[in-house]
């Protein structure tokens, strides 16, 4: 296939595939679907190997958010049954993290829901990195604590931090149909001032909240520009007690494409695979390492995931090795430079709680541009909601019961 030949030899010279080419992975038929994972696969391995990174998540604060993202089960007014409790301490987050750490994760992500943190905030949580660096060495950091105010960033940095995560979750064109509280534009500047300051910026998208193919481009483009070190792909995971509650929207092969495409806009940053994919991959997740390089180890924020063992297990068995703690993630070029979510020689281009990349999202469906008898035919493909497979998180952090690593 043309198509696939051109944007093979586009990722592995870290090119910008254009708007055409990244709406056409997207509208690839079932049939063509292992060609595309074979190509973007050749794009993966270029960059990152047979390595799959393992991150783990910590939710320091969950629940009771003012914010009003329709896809966020911690949302404002949600009736979702969740877990809800205040800060934990510096010391039960550390034994949190140190679970994920001795399942095999290289990086853990501390998440809080909310705005944004106060500044009292900002020391409890750097007292909380301090806390687990001393505890587990080499580990990375990661804090997903909302929009930053002026100066945060760096004290994070100066805490230890390595990273900060904040996604753009979806189109700029079609935020406004998702949250009402906060503007694009607001989590734009987020990711900025964490550049700025120095630390690793994380910021991905939502996947499955109605949104179109356009949509879909146009946010991995705009995460291209703004060339964060890693991109997490979440799938909505849709809540009852949340507006998104009847948005399944989802098959196995749609996750691909999607994986596939940003792998082929994104080639040579950490891809991640997050929030929805036991929910909507189900079977096919071991495919899905042929296009990221990254996922998340256990449980969610307000979700639980497959067990931490189950994880290892298939990384093994699909021929994939888990990444040490000794080894940089980012290739050379892009390590060396500090990071970027793309090469400069190609061209420019233009969480479940909001946390890194581990949750799901919602926006009002629109078109696309491909005409009504194409979208009536891809929501016929759609099979019956699986409720059975969403599962409230009731372990770990917050909790008496072991977490799941």
């Amino acid at each position: 296939m043309d198509l696939l030949n051109t944007l093979v030899e586009k990722g592995l010279r870290r090119e910008l595939p254009t708007r055409e080419e990244a709406l056409a992975v997207l509208a690839t038929p079932d049939d063509d679907l292992l060609d595309v994972v074979a190509a973007a696969g050749k794009v993966r391995r270029q960059w990152f190997g047979r390595r799959v990174k393992l991150n783990y998540l910590v939710n320091l604060k969950s629940g009771l958010c003012p914010e009003d993202c329709s896809y966020c089960s911690q949302r404002l007014g949600s009736k979702a049954e969740i877990l809800k409790y205040t800060w934990l301490k510096p010391d039960e987050a550390s034994r949190a993290a140190a679970a994920g750490v001795a399942g095999g994760a290289k990086r853990v992500c501390l998440v809080a829901s909310g705005r944004g943190p106060t500044d009292r905030d900002v020391d409890r949580v750097s007292q909380t990195i301090e806390a687990i660096k001393e505890q587990n060495e080499g580990v990375e950091v990661c804090a997903c604590l909302g929009l930053l105010s002026e100066g945060q960033a760096g004290r994070l940095r100066s805490a230890g931090a390595d990273a900060y995560n904040h996604n753009l979750n979806t189109s700029e064109g079609t935020y406004g149909a998702i949250t009402t509280t906060h503007t694009y534009a607001d989590r734009v500047e987020t990711v900025h001032q964490a550049q700025a300051a120095g630390l690793s910026a994380c910021s991905g998208l939502i996947a499955g909240m109605g949104e179109s193919d356009s949509d879909l481009v146009d946010v991995v483009f705009a995460l291209r520009e703004l060339d964060p070190d890693s991109v997490p792909v979440n799938f909505l995971i849709p809540f009852e007690g949340t507006p998104l509650a009847k948005e399944w929207n989802l098959t196995p092969q749609r996750c691909l494409r999607i994986l596939a495409m940003v792998r082929f806009v994104c080639p040579d940053v950490e891809v991640r695979l997050a929030g929805g994919r036991e929910v909507h991959l189900r079977s096919m997740q071991p495919l899905a390492l042929h296009l990221v390089n990254s996922i998340f180890l256990g449980d969610y924020l307000t979700s639980e995931g497959q067990a931490g063992q189950t994880d290892l297990d298939m990384i093994a068995d699909a021929g994939f090795e888990v990444e040490g703690a000794g080894t940089t993630t980012l290739p050379r070029h892009r390590a060396e430079a500090g990071g970027g979510c793309a090469a400069h020689s190609g061209g420019g281009g233009s969480t479940q709680a909001d946390g890194c990349g581990s949750h799901s999202g919602g926006c009002a469906p629109c078109g696309d541009g491909s005409g009504a008898e194409a979208a009536a035919a891809e929501a016929a493909e759609v099979p019956a909601a699986r409720t059975d497979l969403v599962s409230v998180r009731r372990r770990g952090a917050g909790t008496d019961l072991a977490p799941n690593a």
